[in-house]
């Protein structure tokens, strides 16, 4: 064995190796160690197995060491309580090694090695015997100085082999001394007792010996540690003695001891209230103290000591006491197969100490299993079931339930609307003992997905959309695995940035079907509202706005709103342009005044149009265009150049033409036959009106005798001497002016009283003014009207009694 400052590791030789059938074999390390109380051991194994078996392949499936107790149970080291955190099974090339740390005193057993296969299984017997023991401290002598001190030469040593130069720790009446070598001199009394410990494994000295006699000062605890069922009783014990009478002694716990109000002093247990009723303090023999702690509870848990005075001295120990440690049994799963309706599981009540020749209760269903009383308890198990084991006795004191898996619940936090961003968490709840391990999952479709997480909660910090979905989980333990129900995770979002689309999405003709789309993601779904340069044209659920014949006054920008309960947003902006023939052209002249010949004419021509019309120019009776362009110039306007011109406006959608517009020129002998032509229709109208006076002054002398002429005769002549004068007038326009041009006269009549040839007609006309217009151009007179025609209108202003008007086409 070789002992390191960390523990002690044991390798002894190897002993022959244990054979077995059919090419079975094993060699031990060793068949016997010893290790000290607190050290670490390693117990090694080499083994051979046949490759094959009957032709067929032969593998290792398990390895394992275990230990049987004194009741002759086997027990698997890697599930057993008792060595739970303090062994390693450590295989590679067929060589095994136990590592067991921290021995303890019921550590001292065989140790066998066992191999497992898919064909046979095979145990390497005998195994190897482990003793653990407390360091010895020996007396090698003593020397008398004088009657009252004598001088003792102390040696520490243990039974198992111990390392090269080890430290060590001396007591003295339980006092801690100096001295770290095995050998240790001392002065004493007859009174004195001493103890060792190898350094760094204080909790485990050699038990206290008087140098001289056997009534020294000194307390021996009976047990280091005793482990006890909850519920039960458990009796600490001690040896004590003292060179002097004892006048008084007690049981305390250093724990109680430091939480009691009088730290200097430490608390007997018959008077501390917690142990009141439960303790109680037995002397059966002289020297010997028996702690007695009935109806154990956890909180029991603890180190117990035992003190004692005399006249003169007091035990003040730093030696350890009994621990004791109150356990409750728990029910372990060692196998199980689970399958669709059940379990099939083998169980084992047991606990941190399992004591010898005690029997077992099992209970099913809250139901006592009559014919279990072993520790293991074979059985179905279905989904609800309970099981619990007690000691037989002590059935008030049973072990924990455990369930057969039931199935799990999920739940969501919170439990209402969902946002996206929030914080949410699901729970995988599964009523289970021994504990559940959770899996979660997400299922997209019919396809599940790997597992997210193996905790019981799936915690989203910050939700995101992509995580709404379907969730279930998985709870499993030895007993089982069950599945949840699915749960629906819905995100809740505002509308995100809509997009918009206008169908056809090519070019938009007058007249066509559109339809405009406003498309958002949004949960719950968004109504949609549809604008047109801020005025509101349609809103809805549907995003979609249709015009079943869209025209021109449709162009424009538009942009849509998504809105839900959580926010609302805005669309980019969407330009609509309809495409349209031209309209019907507009033809403008420049100057709009006489066009003088020679001068400069330009004609414009519009038309809305889109795409922008191209413009072509027309000559009425003329094959060919003129021009193209919106805008025609003719630079030195001509007689030649007059006549009706119109534009055609065309794009690739259609075309429209303008109606034709007369243009003239006007020369300088136009003038002046305009000033002829004047003066002629001015002579002839004075001599009409001076024959027409005359002649209805002769009648009126001819009917003196008789009746008057009547008005109407009179104006029939009247009316008879201004057609002849007008048509005169007519012929000899015909003859000076020039075709297209039109001249306009207006004669008004007034009475005036003054006037000596009109004083003698009665109503009649006193004086004559003559206006006359120039001509306008032919294309403002009526269709029916002739080129060369003059217009007349003759005003008469009557007496007092009666007017009259007469106008002259």
């Amino acid at each position: 064995m070789i002992l390191t400052a960390s523990g002690f590791f044991v390798f002894l030789l190897c002993m022959p190796a244990v054979q077995g059938q059919n090419g079975w074999g094993a060699t031990y390390s060793s068949t016997q160690i010893c290790a000290v109380k607190g050290s670490t051991v390693e117990i090694s194994c080499s083994y051979k197995y046949p490759s094959t078996i009957n032709h067929q392949v032969n593998t290792v499936q398990k390895t394992f060491w275990f230990t049987q107790k004194k009741d002759g149970e086997l027990v698997d080291l890697t599930t057993a309580s008792e060595y739970s955190g303090r062994v390693e099974d450590l295989c590679e090339n067929n060589r095994c090694t136990l590592r067991i740390k921290n021995l303890t005193e019921s550590d001292s057993a065989e140790y066998r090695f066992r191999l497992k296969t898919n064909k046979d299984a095979y145990t390497a017997s005998p195994g190897v015997t482990l003793s653990v023991t407390d360091p010895d401290l020996l007396v090698i002598g003593k020397t008398i100085v004088h009657q009252s001190n004598s001088k003792a030469e102390l040696q520490c040593h243990s039974r198992c082999l111990l390392p090269h130069d080890p430290s060590y720790i001396w007591y003295k009446n339980g006092q801690n001394i100096r001295g770290e070598t095995f050998s240790h001199s001392v002065y004493f009394h007859s009174a004195d007792s001493f103890s060792c410990a190898l350094k760094g494994h204080e909790n485990f000295p050699s038990p206290s010996q008087c140098v001289d006699g056997q009534t020294c000062n000194r307390v021996i605890h009976t047990d280091r540690s005793i482990c006890a069922f909850k519920g039960s009783s458990v009796d600490i014990s001690c040896i004590y003695s003292s060179y002097e009478s004892i006048t008084d002694g007690f049981w305390f716990s250093p724990e109680r001891y430091h939480q009691g109000q009088n730290s200097s002093q430490p608390e007997d247990l018959s008077e501390d209230s917690q142990y009141r009723g439960r303790v109680q303090i037995l002397e059966t023999e002289r020297g010997r103290s028996t702690l007695r702690i009935s109806d154990l509870r956890d909180s029991d848990s603890a180190q117990y000591l035992f003190k004692f005075k005399t006249p003169s001295f007091e035990w003040r120990s730093d030696l350890p006491g009994t621990t004791l440690t109150v356990t409750a049994l728990q029910v372990q799963v060692i196998t199980s197969t689970v399958h669709q309706a059940y379990t099939y599981a083998e169980l084992k009540c047991r606990s941190s100490c399992s004591p010898a020749g005690v029997s077992y209760v099992w209970f099913k269903n809250n139901k006592k299993i009559i014919k279990e009383e072993r520790p293991l308890y074979k059985d179905q198990f279905y989904p609800g079931d309970i099981i619990s084991c007690a000691l037989q006795g002590h059935e008030n004191y049973s072990s924990p339930l455990i369930y057969a898996l039931k199935f799990p619940v999920v739940s969501v936090s919170p439990s209402d609307e969902i946002m996206e961003g929030s914080s949410v968490t699901l729970t995988c709840s599964s009523d289970a003992n021994p504990a559940a391990n959770y899996t979660w999952y997400k299922t997209d479709g019919n396809q599940k997905l790997h597992p997210l997480a193996k905790e019981r909660q799936l915690v989203f910090s910050s939700i995101l959309v992509s995580d709404s979905g379907e969730y279930n989980c998985t709870a499993e333990n030895e007993l089982g695995k069950r599945t949840s129900d699915m749960i629906s995770v819905d995100v809740k979002y505002s509308p995100k940035p809509p997009s918009v689309s206008a169908s056809p999405s090519a070019e938009i003709e007058e007249g066509s079907s559109v339809t405009l789309t406003c498309s958002s993601d949004a949960n719950p779904a968004a109504d949609y509202t549809w604008y047109k340069e801020n005025q509101t044209l349609f809103q809805g659920a549907e995003g979609s706005y249709h015009v079943t014949s869209i025209s021109s006054e449709d162009s424009g920008i538009y942009y849509c709103k998504s809105r839900n309960q959580f926010g609302e947003i805005n669309s980019t902006s969407l330009f609509v342009d309809v495409l349209y023939a031209p309209k019907p052209p507009s033809v403008s002249v420049s100057p709009s005044a006489e066009i003088e010949e020679g001068s400069s004419v330009t004609l414009t021509c519009s038309s809305d149009a889109n795409p922008a019309a191209n413009y072509t120019w027309y000559k009425e009776d003329e094959d060919s265009p003129k021009a193209s362009g919106q805008i025609f110039t003719i630079t030195d306007f001509r007689a030649e150049h007059s006549g009706s011109y119109s534009c055609g406006a065309k794009n690739k959608i259609g075309r429209q033409n303008s109606t034709f517009h007369q243009i003239v020129v006007t020369g300088a002998w136009t003038s002046r036959a305009a000033g002829i032509t004047t003066a002629v229709v001015l002579a002839v109208i004075l001599l009409s009106i001076f024959l027409l006076i005359r002649k209805k002054k002769s009648a009126k002398r001819s009917s003196e005798p008789g009746e008057p002429h009547s008005k109407q005769d009179l104006n029939q002549q009247l009316f008879r001497s201004q057609a002849y004068t007008l048509s005169y007038c007519r012929s000899k326009t015909e003859l000076q002016s020039p075709p297209e041009e039109l001249l306009y006269a207006s004669v008004q009549f007034s009475k005036n009283q003054s006037d000596p040839l009109s004083s003698n007609i009665e109503d009649s006309v006193v004086y004559a003014e003559v206006q006359f217009n120039s001509a306008a151009p032919r294309s403002q007179m009526s269709a029916t009207e002739d080129s060369t025609a003059l217009y007349s209108t003759i005003n008469k202003t009557r007496t007092q009694h009666e007017s009259a008007a007469h106008h002259f086409y």
